[in-house]
């Protein structure tokens, strides 16, 4: 069971979701979130390090040392707990859109 249910920020949802197909570094994430989001969500650096220091103080991803990492930047890895938070939080956003399916009908594209 996930040690927490609350609401994850955008940024900290995408920052694990970029993680969940493997260990990752910073600018990369920045990127793959812009492009996941059409450039909605810009996650700016010291959003992200901010962002780093406090899901490592939650264990929900670590430092990353892998082999055969010649760069110099550091790599992060989702843990079993940032995975099981991740899909907790997709779990809830999926209830959220379908509650509101139910009350409004269809949700109509921009």
């Amino acid at each position: 069971m996930a040690k927490s249910n609350e609401p994850l920020t955008e940024s900290y949802f995408y920052i694990l979701l970029c993680l969940f197909t493997g260990p990752n570094h910073g600018y990369a994430i920045m990127q793959e979130t812009a492009a996941l989001t059409d450039d909605r969500v810009k996650i700016g650096a010291g959003t992200m390090y901010g962002a780093f220091t406090n899901l490592l103080k939650k264990e929900y991803i670590i430092e990353y040392s892998g082999e055969g990492n010649e760069d110099r930047r550091k790599l992060y890895e989702l843990t079993d707990l940032g995975k099981e938070i991740l899909q907790g939080e997709v779990r809830r956003l999926n209830q959220l859109t379908k509650n509101a399916v139910e009350v409004m009908g269809t949700i109509q594209p921009k």
